[in-house]
């Protein structure tokens, strides 16, 4: 990884070049995510511990704890997509940069992931037994790269995506 993958520039008027570290500012946008969901929750009388960490190159905030946070992840995650892109617009609207910030609540996305990564290799095992593609059920992008990336850890197999949101769906091919 080079200086410019981790670091960026900014010149401040008046000032010498100054180097902002990509993880300092990453814990930044998770502070700002921080505030802003501890804010929801206190408005919605919800109870939940905010955790904020650095995966990679984003920003990762958990919340756990709380009885009514099921609430905050609704049918197959779809509340918990709009909570996440309303965080990323409150990261943005305070740091004017574009945030790929993670939102996870009650372990949902890592068990979302684990079922995904699972499902990957049984059909790319699938599809390396029997020779045939097999397609899956449409899948939002964060889902279709869980499957791509089970699938590639698998000799004899290869995965596309194909078709338009939001039926785009992850196909299974014989190398």
């Amino acid at each position: 990884m080079t200086d410019a993958d981790t670091t960026e520039r900014t010149e401040l008027e008046g000032e010498a070049p100054k180097t902002v570290d990509l993880e300092d500012r990453l814990v930044a946008e998770g502070e700002i995510a921080g505030d802003y969901l501890e804010e929801l929750l206190d408005l919605l009388d919800f109870d939940g511990d905010i955790d904020l960490d650095v995966e990679g190159d984003r920003a990762v905030v958990s919340i756990d704890g709380g009885s009514d946070l099921a609430k905050l992840v609704g049918r197959k995650g779809e509340v918990l997509d709009a909570l996440q892109e309303l965080t990323r617009l409150a990261v943005h609207q305070k740091t004017g940069e574009r945030s790929r910030l993670m939102l996870d609540v009650a372990h949902w996305r890592r068990g979302r992931r684990d079922e995904l990564a699972a499902l990957g290799e049984k059909i790319a095992r699938r599809v390396l037994s029997s020779g045939e593609r097999e397609e899956l059920a449409p899948m939002t992008p964060f889902e279709r790269k869980i499957v791509h990336d089970a699938v590639s850890a698998i000799d004899g197999v290869r995965s596309e995506s194909e078709g338009a949101e939001p039926s785009r769906r992850v196909v299974v091919l014989p190398a």
